[in-house]
Formats: structure tokens, sequence, C-alpha cells
């Protein structure tokens, strides 16, 4: 069973079990606390034992006196409600500081509940029985981690004080028992001598108890002193005077206190649970040498071993650990107020078990030295010369006390991951500004405590404003400021840090991590900028090295591959902090890293990212390119993202590609000339979408022409037409050539015999040679591919061929039919035939035949049955002589097959005419398919008859010749029956001989019947063998030995044995006789017996007696059946439904429950040999009652209201309602006055009239008698009987019941009670306070039945105490109420909900709180108002007002109007909720219906790579009703001039760049428009200026700096529109540009010379033009009579020679090119 203790702020109070206490030592059992239970009698509370080394601060009382204390039994002086004392007069006492303070006022209370649940309550006192606080230490522990730890140690202390000293034992509450249950298990408890309180927590301030984990004291008033019962223990001999006094007053502090603020949320939070300790009982696990003046751990007699649990070295004078290293299982090490200076702790690393450590009040100025101690979970340190808390990482400490020190800074503060509380109060550390806050970056989230203190919430937001590195600068030394500050601050704290190492010739700007999300992009930031002070031109290398952390920025841990500048955090990264270490080279040479710390992972969105999209593949026809993705899923469950296709040609908008809906895409024939467009959405398995994002490819290319699956269409067959065809690839299709082939059968070679189409029809001259097919593919441009060609097989011979098929005969079954056909194609041979048959009457092919034949010569063919129903046909395959087939020709007959009538052909029966031989018949069907025929059996008497139908036998084709058959002839008829239904004539088969008998014999032979005398035997035969004349029979008897004898005259079927047979056994023979008297064999059965008596019988039974209650009955029964034996009989009792048997006596003696019933005899008849006869029953009368008569009356001792039943006695039948007279008479009568009792006396009363009396209060003193007269059921009666008490009657004891308590009013309550016992004298009425934890008090000046609630009423129970007394003064015992529900204040009220804002799309609205103005509600809103919880509310539907919806996420005072609240209306509902958990009714208010907002977009961008070959599109937030067609203009600015260029046309949300816009920044001009028209503020956004795309700057600064190129181009003479432009209209030109001029050059040729058509210089008019339609084109003016259009392969070539004329020509243009290229002049 497990023990636990309770750490109160600074104390530490405890209790352990009752089965824990009688197991340990001396010491133990002064340590433990012990729960008692509830005192049997009201009022008074026993005192429960002491526990732990218990610190008492003591103040004057007048009128205390002072228990023994050697004494094991005290009498109590503490009533149920004890221990409290006057706030008035309560003496201000400075409180303590440090760990184990002591408050200015405390209370004493007790959990009720072992579930850790615990709670203080403090109150001020108003009794001046004790007017000083009790303090005590009791430390509760939580469960060790050792698999053996079940209880606890408490923490121990000790008393050095010279004045005098009283031990007084903790009181403890515990729970209510009634008066009267049982106290035997309970300490002996005298009657309170002296009354006084028990204080309870309230909604107040409430002081609280603590104590110092040193457990010392300096006490400055004397102690108030109070008796109670204390524990059966030794006393303790730790070198102090009072050996029974387990607490004392320490050394070197004095008693401080002051007042503490306590809310009812903070204060169940004012205990906190410490770890378990097992206690283990015996000396052998515990060393108490408290106040020993030990010197050394190594002093002879100190008995240090291995086995040591808890030692107790306090008050000694030790100042080295040298020899501790023993104690390898301790758990509880108390060190406090020794000589320890430190260093030199590092033998306590052999105390791995170690859990709590004591070592204040020493000389201690560092803990660098103590160990990590793997299970230490307490440590104090209060009053020590510490200057910080510098030591090793404590892994399960959770509380440090380092009160009283000299702690100034928190440089080396360690590691403590599970910390909960932290002291260090009367620090110098103290002047730091949020050193709270300071103290919660350190310790992370599990501390709960601070100084005693519940953390301020304030603090915590505070804390929450640092950055996350703050908690390592903090360790290394950095000083402490405010959160606004904090930043730059840590960061130049970092930077003095880092600055000796970092790269020469670089700084350090920017060290830091983004705000990590669950799996989304995590970038760091490590900006170095070089130091213009010194001069390098090497390049700085980052090494990237992120590590995962705790809950607190401590503890990093490498993450494997995680190297570069992103890093995606990981699910089970949530709430743990992100470190990234930068490493800087420069020239290969590796700094020392610097790092960031990030903020703890958030959750992710759910909503993924989408982090780069490419699209790999060669972009030509044919090929399949692949997009990819990488997503950041953000928390999501990663999913199949949404990807798609677009197809986008030159100056046109993107198209989507119908089911390109994969990642992959096969390019096509359409794809030629156009880029692609690969848009991808993630999506997640939980449906939620991210952004969609898109790749743009350059121009698909068109493959070269081929030819793929070239093959030869058609049979090679004389006659036939064959084609050519084969699978184009490679762009459009063009002119492609066709070619046909023949082999010439000498040279093998294959001659041209047709071109220009691919088909050939085969002619004479191609018979047995091959052709040859070849394809030659040529693409639209006139380009040729590789020629496919494919050779056919032998061209045959035309095969033969049928004409005029017929089939000729009559189609009906069983028919033989022949086909007849014209066979052409030469001579015909051995032509074969096949027969089917169909269910079509049209012939389609072979596939719905079945075969019916063989294929064979013979054209004849006879029609099976199979085929009735279907069609005929036949397949006739033409042969040659020389076995070569043509192709078979079909023919199908003009009608389908009919069938035959139904007929027998055949029918015959056969077996023998005999009796039981069976006769089967047989017969041959036709005439279609066979239904269910009709079969049927008849006897003749003649030939010639009719015959008569055997039914048994119809539908069978057997029978079994039957008895009834004999003589008779037997015929068989058969009607044929088709499966349609329709029969045809029947058929009999008559037998030629009659019908025999057979042989007479019997199948059985048995006796039936039983072998007793008198009882008939028959016997049971089966005959067989025609009909049966007259058998003979004869009966035989046995003797024992064998000799058998007939019996005379018996020759018939029964017999019944004699007197004369009894012995014998016997049998029976019968001979078969056939009518005819023809014999069979003689059958014997099987003999039967022997032959026993008949049973024995009963022949006469009668009653004697009379039937009346109280006579005797007897009965006459006569035997017979043998010798007589030991007859039986029984007597019963008969009612209607019940038997009830009596007994078996030879006489019955009637009584009162025979009365109205009948007795029944049942007389056994019994054989001398043991056989019992037939039982025999006779039943009297009804039994008759005997007259009433009253046998004896008499009345005990009465007392009130206690219920008095008279003993008496009657008889004479069933006894009815008596007549039944209570007198009550002042004086006891005599005998003979109660005969005549009604004229006895005038005091006399009739006071009841039934047999049971209850005295009431008027019967108390006065004699009871009563008369009574016996009454039979039947109304008959006797004479009258009286009886009178011996004793007047006497009252009951005073008692109350029914103790409730009853609400007035709101905060009024009533007592009741309903008293008992007498006449009520002066009761007495109390009113008790019951606090969460249990804890009563009593209320002073509540004495009265009614009673006003307090405000320190709040959150208790209130419970009404009622003490009876008599009118006499005898005091019965106290009954308590049930405790009334909790006293709360007024459920809090909102008056009223208002709206804040407007009602329309895009504006805040924002619920108000109206408060009522009464005292009550202000009180309640002032100070209980916990929570105030908001709902948000939408219509289903536009225009219903009734029906609302929820918004699950929208639960605050504010709600932002969305675009789908539009036409709806809003409500919110309001629910406060106090500290007590009740929630007021929900307050709501509604809007009218939303308005649409002015159309308006947000966060307006232009998405885009920044060069001029990217896409570039518009995106923004549009907000105000639903979009209607909103105008988007793009347009160009130069950088630096406010003037805008107008692009014609461009008005889609998507734009390609040119060459045109390099150096502008593009503009987009967005004008919002709502559907109804409505206008909103055009808003603008604007790029980047654009800058060249890298290939092509590359290109052209290579081209501008060398001065003059050439280019190859193309031009264009007819300039007229065409479909589809041809090659031949294109002619080839040189242009030359150099920095001068530009001139066109048309090449020379076989015929001619170079001729320059253009040359010009680049003054203005100068410019070159673009095509927005064609990205091939280009045309440059020289002025407005020179110019000229030319076209080049590719965009990249166009805008290089662009780019390249515009360098050359920059001196000429606003804004110098060079500039733009960065090309320096």
């Amino acid at each position: 069973m497990e023990s636990q203790s309770v750490y109160n702020g600074e104390d530490q109070v405890g209790k352990a079990q009752p089965s824990e206490l009688s197991k340990q030592s001396p010491v133990s059992s002064a340590e433990s606390v012990k729960r008692s239970s509830k005192s049997a009698r009201p009022g008074v509370t026993p005192m429960t034992r002491a526990s732990g080394p218990t610190t008492l601060s003591r103040k004057k009382v007048e009128g205390t006196s002072v228990s023994n204390s050697s004494a094991n039994v005290a009498k109590s002086t503490v009533t149920r409600s004890s221990l409290t004392s006057n706030a008035a007069s309560s003496a201000s006492l400075k409180r303590r500081n440090s760990i184990g303070a002591l408050p200015e006022k405390q209370s004493i209370s007790v959990t009720k509940r072992a579930d850790n649940r615990n709670s203080v309550a403090g109150n001020r006192s108003t009794s001046s029985s004790v007017s000083e606080p009790l303090r005590r230490s009791l430390t509760e522990t939580r469960r060790a981690s050792l698999p053996s730890a079940a209880t606890k140690a408490s923490s121990p202390g000790s008393i050095s004080e010279t004045k005098k000293q009283t031990p007084v034992s903790s009181v403890m509450r515990s729970s209510r028992v009634s008066p009267k249950s049982d106290s035997s298990k309970q300490d002996s408890v005298e009657k309170p001598s002296v009354r006084s309180s028990l204080s309870l927590s309230s909604s107040k301030r409430v002081p609280s108890l603590s104590l110092d984990s040193s457990g010392s004291n300096t006490l400055r008033r004397s102690v108030s002193k109070v008796s109670s019962p204390s524990t059966r223990s030794p006393s303790v001999t730790s070198g102090s005077k009072f050996g029974s006094l387990s607490a004392s007053v320490g050394k070197g502090s004095s008693l401080s206190g002051r007042r503490k603020t306590s809310t009812p949320e903070s204060r169940d939070s004012r205990f906190i649970v410490l770890p378990q300790v097992e206690i283990k009982g015996g000396d052998d696990v515990r060393l108490d040498l408290r106040g020993h003046r030990v010197r050394s751990l190594n002093s002879n007699g100190l008995n240090l071993s291995h086995n040591l649990e808890f030692v107790y070295l306090r008050d000694n004078l030790l100042s080295s650990l040298e020899g501790i290293e023993i104690l390898t299982r301790v758990k509880v090490l108390d060190l406090s107020f020794n000589d320890f200076k430190g260093p030199g702790f590092e033998p306590l690393g052999n105390c791995k078990f170690l859990q709590q450590l004591y070592l204040a009040g020493n000389q201690i100025t560092s803990l660098v030295s103590l160990p990590q101690l793997p299970n230490l979970e307490f440590l104090s340190v209060a009053q020590n010369r510490l200057r910080s808390l510098a030591m090793a990482s404590q892994p399960r400490l959770q509380v440090l006390a380092a009160s009283k020190n000299k702690i100034s800074t928190l440089k080396g503060f360690p590691h403590l991951p599970v910390l909960e509380h932290l002291r260090v109060e009367e620090n110098p550390i103290l002047e730091m500004p949020h050193l709270e806050a300071a103290s919660i970056l350190l310790v992370g989230p599990t501390l709960k405590k601070f100084n005693d203190r519940d953390l301020s919430r304030e603090e915590v937001e505070i804390a929450k404003r640092y950055p996350a590195h703050t908690t390592l600068c903090i360790r290394e030394g950095w000083e402490f400021c405010r959160p606004e500050l904090a930043a730059d601050s840590t960061f130049r704290f970092r930077i003095e840090q880092w600055k000796d190492h970092l790269p020469p010739g670089f700084l350090l700007k920017e060290a830091s991590v983004d705000q990590p999300f669950e799996e989304d992009a995590c970038r760091c930031h490590f900006m170095f900028v070089k130091d213009r002070t010194i001069s390098t031109d090497s390049e700085l290398i980052l090494k990237y090295q992120w590590f995962i952390g705790e809950k607190t920025p401590t503890n990093f841990v490498a993450i494997t591959d995680a190297v570069g500048e992103v890093y995606l955090p990981k699910h089970e990264d949530i709430d743990k902090f992100l470190k990234v270490e930068c490493t800087p080279v420069l020239e290969e040479t590796e700094y020392p890293p610097i790092f960031a710390v990030s903020s703890p992972v958030s959750h992710g969105t759910g909503y993924p990212k989408v982090l780069n999209l490419s699209v790999h593949g060669e972009l030509v026809e044919g090929n399949v390119i692949k997009g990819y993705a990488e997503v950041a899923w953000c928390g999501g469950t990663p999913g199949k993202g949404v990807a798609s296709w677009l197809r986008r040609r030159w100056n046109s908008s993107p198209v989507v590609i119908v089911g390109a809906e994969e990642e992959e895409y096969l390019l096509t024939a359409d794809d030629i000339d156009s880029s692609l467009v690969f848009m991808y959405t993630p999506v997640t398995e939980e449906s939620a979408k991210g952004e969609p994002q898109y790749a743009i490819t350059d121009f698909v290319k068109a493959a070269a022409p081929s030819v793929n699956n070239v093959r030869i269409l058609g049979e090679a067959v004389e006659g036939n037409i064959i084609k050519g065809v084969g699978e184009y690839f490679g762009g459009r299709e063009g002119p492609s050539k066709f070619e046909w082939l023949r082999e010439n059968n000498d040279t093998c070679d294959f001659v041209l015999v047709s071109t220009g189409t691919g088909e050939y029809t085969l002619t004479k001259e191609d018979v047995g040679r091959r052709l040859a097919f070849v394809y030659i593919p040529i693409n639209l441009e006139g380009q040729e591919g590789k020629s496919v060609s494919v050779v056919t097989q032998f061209v045959k011979k035309a095969p033969p061929k049928v004409t005029n098929l017929k089939i000729i005969g009559d189609t009906r079954e069983g028919n033989k039919v022949t086909v007849t056909a014209t066979v052409t194609g030469g001579t015909e041979g051995s032509s074969r035939v096949q027969w089917f048959r169909t269910s079509s009457s049209k012939l389609e092919g072979e596939d719905g035949l079945e075969a019916v034949s063989t294929s064979k010569i013979a054209k004849a063919f006879r029609i099976p049955l199979g085929a009735v129903g279907y069609y005929i046909v036949a397949k006739f395959t033409p042969m040659t002589p020389d076995g070569e087939s043509g192709d078979p020709a079909y023919v199908i007959s003009g009608k389908a097959v009919e069938t035959l009538p139904p007929s027998l052909n055949f029918l015959s029966v056969t077996g023998d005419y005999c009796e039981g031989e069976m006769l089967t018949a047989s017969y041959g069907y036709i005439g279609g398919h066979e239904g269910k025929s009709l079969y049927n059996w008849y006897l003749h008497e003649a030939e010639t008859d009719l015959g008569t139908l055997i039914s048994e036998a119809s539908g069978l084709l057997q029978y079994r010749i039957t008895k009834d058959a004999i003589g008779k002839f037997v015929s068989f008829r058969c009607t044929p029956v088709r499966d349609d239904g329709i029969a045809g004539e029947p058929r009999t088969s008559l037998g030629q001989e009659r019908v025999r008998s057979g042989t007479p014999r019997l199948l059985s032979l048995q006796i039936v019947g039983k072998a007793i005398e008198g009882t008939k035997l028959h016997v049971d035969k089966k005959y067989w063998g025609g009909e049966e004349g007259s058998s003979v029979f004869r009966w035989f008897l046995t003797r024992l030995d064998g000799t058998q004898t007939e019996i005379k005259g018996a020759t018939i079927e029964s017999y019944m044995p004699s007197r004369d047979d009894i012995g014998f056994h016997i049998s029976v023979s019968c001979e078969p006789v056939r009518s005819d008297w023809a014999r069979g064999p003689v059958v014997v059965s099987e003999q039967i017996g022997p032959i026993v008596p008949g049973p024995p019988t009963c022949q006469l039974l009668e009653f004697q007696g009379s039937i009346v209650e109280g006579q005797r009955l007897s009965f006459i029964a006569t035997y017979s059946g043998g010798e007589r034996g030991s007859c039986s009989h029984e007597w019963f009792r008969v009612s209607s439904s019940v038997k009830e048997k009596l007994s078996d006596d030879e006489f019955l003696d009637l009584t009162l429950e025979d009365v109205g019933r009948h007795i029944e005899l049942v007389y056994t008849p019994v054989r001398r040999d043991g056989m019992k006869g037939t039982p025999r029953s006779i039943v009297s009368d009804e039994i008759v009652p005997a007259d009433p008569v009253g046998l004896e009356l008499s009345i005990p001792d009465c007392c009130e209201d206690e219920e008095v039943v008279p003993q008496k006695s009657y008889h004479g039948g069933q006894e009815g309602s008596a007549e039944y007279i209570w007198y009550r008479t002042k004086t006891k009568l005599q005998a003979s006055d109660l005969v005549n009792i009604f004229n006895a006396s005038e005091d006399i009363l009739i006071c009841g009239n039934t047999l049971a009396y209850t005295p009431s209060l008027e019967d108390l003193g006065a004699y009871l008698a009563l008369y009574w007269v016996p009454t039979r059921a039947d109304g008959v009666c006797g004479k009258p009987l009286v009886a009178i008490s011996n004793n007047p009657v006497t009252p009951a004891p005073p008692v109350v019941s029914n103790v409730r308590v009853k609400e007035v009013s709101s905060g009024e309550y009533s007592g009741e009670g309903e008293y008992y016992g007498g006449y009520e004298g002066t009761s007495l009425f109390s009113w008790y306070r019951e606090t969460s934890d249990g804890t009563m008090v009593l209320i002073n000046g509540a004495s009265s039945t009614t009673y006003e609630v307090k405000e320190a009423d709040f959150n208790c129970r209130l419970l009404f105490g009622y003490t009876p007394v008599r009118l006499d003064s005898v005091v019965g015992e106290l009954r308590l109420s049930e405790p009334t529900d909790i006293i709360l204040p007024e459920l809090p009220r909102i008056e009223n909900l208002a709206l804040a804002g407007k009602a329309v799309e895009g504006e805040i609205l924002k619920a108000v709180e109206v408060i009522p103005k009464s005292d009550k509600q202000q009180l309640v809103w002032g100070k209980y108002i916990k929570d105030v919880k908001y709902q948000w509310f939408c219509t289903s539907d536009k225009g219903d007002m009734k029906s609302f919806e929820t918004f699950p996420s929208q639960r605050s005072c504010s709600y932002k109007v969305r675009l789908e609240d539009i036409g709806r209306c809003l409500r919110c509902e309001c629910i406060v909720t106090d500290v007590f958990g009740r929630s007021s009714e929900p307050a709501s208010s509604e809007t009218a219906a939303i308005m649409p907002g002015i159309p308006k977009i947000d966060k307006l961008d232009i998405e885009g790579r920044g060069f001029h070959t990217n896409l570039y599109a518009i995106r923004g937030i549009y907000s105000g009703g639903k979009e209607g067609k909103s105008r988007i203009q793009w347009l160009r600015s130069m950088v630096g001039s406010p003037d805008l260029i107008s692009l014609p046309g461009e008005i889609g949300r998507m734009y390609e760049a040119n060459v045109d816009d390099v150096g502008y920044r593009l503009v987009a001009i967005y004008t919002p428009v709502r559907e109804d028209g409505v206008e909103g503020q055009p808003v603008s956004a604007s790029t980047d200026p654009i800058a060249v795309e890298p290939d092509v700057l590359k290109e052209v600064k290579q081209k501008v700096d060398v001065g003059t190129v050439k280019f190859e181009a193309l031009c264009d003479k007819d300039r007229s529109p065409k479909k589809v432009p041809g090659v031949g209209s294109l002619e080839r030109r040189i242009l030359e540009v150099n920095r001068k001029r530009v001139k066109v050059v048309k090449p020379g040729s076989k015929t001619s010379f170079p001729a320059t058509e253009i040359r010009g210089s680049y003054v203005p008019p100068f410019h070159v033009e673009l095509f927005r339609n064609d990205q091939h084109r280009l045309r440059i003016v020289v002025d407005s009579e020179n110019e000229v259009d030319l076209m080049v392969q590719t965009r990249h070539i166009r805008d290089v020679i662009v780019l390249v004329i515009r360098g050359f020509a920059q001196k000429f243009n606003s804004t110098s090119l060079n500039s733009l290229l960065k090309i320096d002049t």
C-alpha cells in the first residue's frame, strides 16, 4: 500500500496508512501519519499520529493545559472543528522567504482522498484556545524509480531550543460516520473539555502552511499548549532532552510571515506531489544520528552500511563526504546544518538511488562538483553561500530549494528537464527584472511554482516574447534584459563570443531561423558581408548541420542528412527546438561554427506547399516527359496531387489537354511548336489542397519523319486487291511516296510495277511471284525519311468456288436430305460436306453453328432427333483432284426441322407372375423429345375385361405382385407424351397367365402379454401365402427340469394362466393353413415366464373416530391376494389444491391446521413375499373446528414509541378478528378490578383497539391494560381476558432524525430536524462549513436554526448540527445534516449581447457583453468570472431566419464577415463560465442579412521568375461579393519613370514576357468588378525590372565584346497571308552588325554576286521590331523607306540578334542596354 505526502509551497506534509505504521521502527513511526476515522461522538475529531519531524511555532495562550509527553493516550481538547484562531488576536509574523518559511497564519487541513488531488485550506482563526499557527513538515514523495518503491519517508527535522517544549500532534479529519457507528477501530477519545474550531479555506486570502526543508526555526514566543491523543511509540534518542518529541526548532532561523492571496484556482495547486520513497520497517535500513556532533563519516561506531536507505545526519560537525560511498542504496540523505563548504561532492556519485538530498544550513559556495544523480527528485541547498546554481544536469529533479544564498547570476544554470518548484528567495538575484520569466525560460514548461507561488500569467507571457536562443545565452552569462531589447542584445552577445573565430574579412549580419512548422520548409539565414577595410577576393562557402533538441533548447542531437539551408521538420519534432550550425569555409579552411536556434516546432497547417516544380525529358515529339514536384506536406498525410498539362501556342493562352492528368505525358504531333505548362496542386489524404504551381517548358520540336508497322492488307490471291499501309510519325505528313515491285523468278530481283498509290490489283502475271511494297515517309516541309518495305507471300492461283448450293429433301425428324452444288474453278474432286444446326433462320457465319456431323464426302444426311426445332446448315468445301480446297459455301434449310408425332415402337413386360415377384416394363419411344409419359398397371379378372387400376403402382415401370393379384391377369399400359405435352396413342401389354399364390408360411410368431396368474395371453403372428385358412394352435407348459406338457383344450389364439400354472414357462406352436387347405411348416414361439401369482388387493377401507378438531382418527382395512405381508398406510391433509403428508402412525390427532380441510388415508396392500398391491384411499368429510378459548394474556414493559405486542395463546379453530381494547390508567389495577375494568375508575381511558400498541407521548407515566375477547374466524366468541402492565410507560432517549437544511431564499438557509424522546427541552443548534478537501469547521455565532451565507462560505458546503435535549435535561447525540450543495455566488448573467460593426462582407463584427448593474452581479463579474466563450452561427439558407448552422472554428468574440455569408444572417451566442465551472444562460444577438462589400483586391502580386523568356501571372485575393468580369491591363514601366506604356491586347491573367520588356517593370492594373457590375478601386502590382535570360545574356555579352557579328536568317519576300507557309517562299540572308552600322546581305550564287539589300546606322528612327504572334520573326527598320522582315529558326536566336543590335545602338537609347546587361563600357 502506498503512502502519500504533500508539499505545501515550502512545506512537506505526509501521511501513511495504518498498515504501514505497525511495521515501522520507532523512528519511522515518528515520521508517518496515520489516517483515523471520525469519532463516534459528534463534534469530536480524533488526533492522528504525528508524522515526520514537525517544527512548531508557539504563542502564549491563556487557559490552556500541557499534556504529558510520556503518556500514550491523552484526553482530547479538540472538537470536530478545532485549532482555529482569531485573526484579530494573531500577531503579525515576519515570513521566512526560504524553503521552510513559516507564513503569517496557517490552518491545518488534511487530504480526504488519496488520489493526489490535494488542497490546503486556511482561514482566520476565531478561537482563543489556540492562537498560534501549527507548523508541520511531512515530506510527500512520489514513487521512486526502484521496483520496490511503494511507500515514503518523511523529511527530517530536529529541535534545538532552551525553552520548555511540548509535543503537539497533527490534526487530521477523516470521513464522517453516524453517531451509532462502531468505534472499536478508532483512537480512544474522551469528551471534549475545551471547544475549539478548525479553520477552513475560503476564497479570501489564505496563508500557507510551510516549513523550510531544513526543518529549522527560531522560536520567539511561547507555544500554546494543546493536549491530544498520541500514538504508542518509544522516544527517539537523538541527543535532545525530549526523547518523545519528533520535531524541534532549528537554529539560525527566524519566524516570519505575511499574507498571501489565494484564488480558488491557485488554492488547489498549493500542494505539490513529491516522489514517493519506500518505507521499510526495521532499523537495518535507517540511521538517525541527528545532533550527535559527528565529525567524520569514518568514525568508529557510526555503522554506515550499504543496506541503509534513510540516513539523518543533520545538526552535526561534518565537513567532508569521505566515507559516504558505502551508501549505495540510500534514498533520503539529510546533511543539513553541518560544516560543508564544498567542493567535494564527488563521493555522492555512488548514491545512484538517492531521491532526497538535504544540504541546507552549511557553508557551501559551489555545487559544480555535485555529480549527476539519476534518481534525485528533491534538493535543498538553502542557507548556504552559493553564488550560482551551476551543477551537473539532474534528470529527475522536481524541487530545488536555494533560498538565503548569495546567488547573483544564472550563468551555468543546470539542465533540469522535470523541475516543478524553484525557490531562490533572499538572494541578490531577486533584483534582476523578470527573474521569474528567466526561470521559466531556463526550466521549461514543467515549472509550476516559483518562490512558493503559482507562476504569474504576466511572467509567462513575458517569457514567450524572448527569442528561442535566450536560454543558451543566459547559461553562457548574458545579462537578462527586457523582452523588446532581447533580440538585439542576444545577437550582440553572440557576435561578441564569435568575433575572434569568424573568417577574416567578413562580418556576420544575420543568424536566424524561420518559425518552423511540421513538414514545412524551414530556412536558416546566415548573412556574411565583406569588411570594406579588408580586401579579399575569396568566396565564402557555408556548410550547415541541423540539430533537434527537447522541449527546452537543450540536449541537441544532430539530424542525419540535414545539411542544407532548408529543413523540413517531422511530426515527431513538434514542440521541440531546432538548432542549425553554420560552418564558414574560406579557402579550404573551416572556421568554428556559429549557430541559431528556432522557436518550438508548431503543428503544420495541414495545407501542403510545392517547394520545387520541374519537367524532365527531351521536348521532341514522341518522347515522354514527366513533371516532378517537391512537396512540403505541412502536417497532412501525403496524398496524390492533382496534375494537369496545358498546351500553349505562341501568343495565346494555355489550353488544357484533355486526359493529360498524370505526371507523365507523351508528346504528340499536336504539341509541336507549342510550349507545355505543367500544373500541379498538392492534395493530402485529408483532402486539403495547397496552392497550385506551374512549370513551363520550351517549345516542342517535331521528330524526323519515319514510318512503323508497314504491312500489306489482303490475301495474295489472283484477282484480289491488296493495300499497303503504315503508321507515320514525325510532325505532319506530307506527300509520302509509295512503290509496288514484282519479283523476277529468274533473277530474284524486284521490278517496279506501280507508284503513287497504296493499292494494287493482283493479275495473272503475279501468280507464283512475290510483290514488295515500299513506303517513303515525307513530312509537310518536304523532308524525306528512311524508307521501309514489306514483301507478300507468293501469289496464289484462284481456288475453286461453289455456286447454286441447295438442300434437297423434307426436313423432318428421321428423313434423309441431300445437298447439291455447282463447282467452278477447275475439275471437282472429292468435295466434302459437313452438317450443322442453328437456331437462327439467317446464316451469319460459322460462329453460331453447332456441328451435328463430321466432314465427309457423302452428300446425303439423315436428320437426327437433336436437330428438331433447328435449321439445318450444309457446309460445302470444294476440292480439286490435286487436293486444293476452295472457300467453303454454306446453305441453310428453308424451315426448321419438324418432329414426328409421339409413338411407341415396342412394349414388353418381364418377370414371374407369382405372389411377391417383381414385374418390369420396357418400351421404345419415337416422335421428338419424350416428356412425362404415362405408366399404369391393371388387374383383370378375365382377359377381356377393362381391368382395375393399381393406384400404388401408377407412374412406375415396376410392380411387385401383392396378395390382391392372386388368380388375376396383370397388364401394363404406356401412353407416350412429348416434351411439348402432346400425347400419342397408348399401348398395353397383358400377361399370359394368372397370378399364382405363394406357399403358406409364418413370417413371425410370439406371445403377447405378461406371465401373471389371471392375465390373458395372446398370439401375435405374420402369415404369408395366399388367403389364410384355419391355422392350428397348441399351448405348452414347461417345468424347470425341461419337461414340456401340452395344455389340453388350449387350441385358440389366446390363453389365461390359472393358479396351477404358477411356476411354469409357457409357449405356443402354429401350423399355417391356407384357405384351400394347403399347409405350411409348424413354427414354435419362444417361452415366456415363469408364471407368477397375481397382485395383493385391499377389499375394504373405512375411518373410525369423530371428525372434529382435537379428536383422534383410526381406520379398518380388509386384505386379499395371497399371504398378507407388512402393509403400509399414510395420512394426508387435503385442501383444494394442496395435498400434505402428515404421518404414517396408526392414528391421527386433528389440529387447527386440519380445520376446514379433509383427511385422506392411503392404504397399500403388501404380500408376504414383499410384492405391493394397488394402493387404496379414502377421504374424510371436512374437519369441524373446536370452540374458541383464550389460554394466556400478558403485557411486557412499555417504552415510548416502541411497539408493545402482548403475549397471548388461543385455541378453537382459526382465530378471527378478535376484539382488543387498550386502557390507560394512572394507577395499577388489581386482579379483581380487571374483571370489571369498564367501571373500575373514571381515570381509565381507552387508547387503542388493535393487538399491538405503540405508546405515545400522552402515555408516559401511565399503566396500560388490554381487554381481549377470543373470537373464531366464523364469528363465534369465547370468554374475555384482561391483563395490565407491571410498570408505567417510560420515555425514550432524546434523539433527532431527518436533520436537513432548506434554502429559504437566496443566501439564507434554515435547519430542521424531527425530535423524538419525551418532551423536548432547550435543544442545541450549530452550523458547520465543509471545504472542498473535506475539512469541517464550526461557524462561531451560528447557533440558531437559520443562517445567512457569507462570502467565506463560497465553494464550501454547509451542515446543520442538532443536539437534542429532553425536558429533564438528558442530552442526546449530535446529528448532522447532509452537506448542502456547494455554496456558490449568484450565477453570472448577461443582460444583453451587442454586436459592434457593420453587417457587410469583409467587416469585423465584435460581440460586447452588457453586465447587469446589481451588486451581486458586479461581484460575480469582478471576482469569479473564469472564461467567456463565443459561438457564431449563420442561417442555413438565404432568407431562412430560423434555422442556424454552427461555425465550428469561430469561437472568438470577433468574426470577419465572409463571401459565403452574403444574404444570410449571423448570430453570436455568448456563454460565461465562472471559476466554479458554472455557465450562464446563453445570450445571443443576430444581424440583419449580410450585404456584399465594395469589391476590392488584396495581396495583388505578379508571379514569375524575372527573365524575359518567362510566363508571368497575376494573383490576388478578391473580396466584395461574387466576382464578375474584373478587368486586367498589363503595362510596361521604365525604371525611375512614372510613365506607363500600355500593352495592347494583354488583358488576361497571364503574360509572356519578351525581349522588348528587358529593363522595364511589368505593371498589372486589376480593376475588381462585382457580378452586378459594381466596380472597386483599381489596384496595381509590378515586377522588378525584367532581366535577360542567363543563357541569352551570356551569348549577347560574348558577341557584343567581339564587336562584329554575323547571323544567318531567312527573308520572306512574299508577305501575303498563308495558312501553311512553304519552304520555297523563304530566301537566305546574312545579317551583319557591328558597333557602327547594320546591313542585310543577300548571299551570292553561281550566277550572281552578293548584294546588300539594306544598310544603315543606329541613328533614329532606326529600331528593331518584334512580332508577338511569331517568335521567329523580327523587323529591322532603318528609316521609313528601308526595312526588312527576317525569320530565324528559334526564339533564342531572335532574342540574341535583337539584344546585340540594341547593345551596339545603346548610345541612341534613353536607357543604356549595357547597364541592363551589366556590360562594362
